[in-house]
């Protein structure tokens, strides 16, 4: 099939991405809807869309991830407002930054867990460095119960990310 069409494989390259992007988007839309539990910290949320930008970063290369976690950025301050765009913004861009660090040796010493545990602290964090600065320095207290989730969170993702990248995979050029 692809030969008879023709594309060109930067073609499908570019293609591949805006899908991982239009995916990270459904994701953050889906789990804006799930209602917050309350025994949890404001904001704290499982990060699905996460998956995308961890297995961005993994497979398309660093500038590409980035761009998907400024579009989900985007995205997330289009529904929410200011506040929300910086500090998903801050925290999709480290944490996307973070995993693609720790990707980059030949042997994965983390693992999809690791990974996924890693992204999701590194985004905490810094979501919660941009919430000092644009409130006040109390917010700080979440942070114990934001490293905790955050654990927790990304064993999810890291799980979920290395069920479906086989799947995703048969749609890599």
């Amino acid at each position: 099939m692809r030969d008879k069409l023709r594309i060109s494989t930067t073609t499908r390259r570019v293609a591949f991405i805006g899908m991982l992007g239009a995916l990270a988007l459904v994701l953050s839309a889906l789990e804006a809807m799930i209602p917050p539990l309350p025994m949890l910290p404001p904001g704290a949320k499982l990060g699905l869309s996460n998956i995308v930008t961890m297995y961005a970063a993994g497979t398309v290369g660093l500038l590409p991830a980035l761009c998907i976690a400024l579009l989900k950025g985007l995205f997330t301050g289009c529904m929410q407002g200011a506040v929300a765009f910086f500090m998903s913004t801050a925290g999709g861009l480290a944490s996307t930054f973070v995993m693609w660090l720790l990707l980059r040796p030949q042997k994965k010493p983390f693992g999809m867990l690791g990974l996924g545990v890693a992204g999701a602290l590194t985004h905490n964090m810094a979501q919660l460095g941009v919430a000092v600065l644009l409130t006040t320095p109390a917010v700080g207290y979440y942070a114990p119960w934001l490293l905790i989730f955050g654990i927790a969170a990304g064993i999810v993702t890291g799980l979920v990310l290395r069920t479906v990248s086989p799947l995703l995979e048969r749609f890599r050029p």
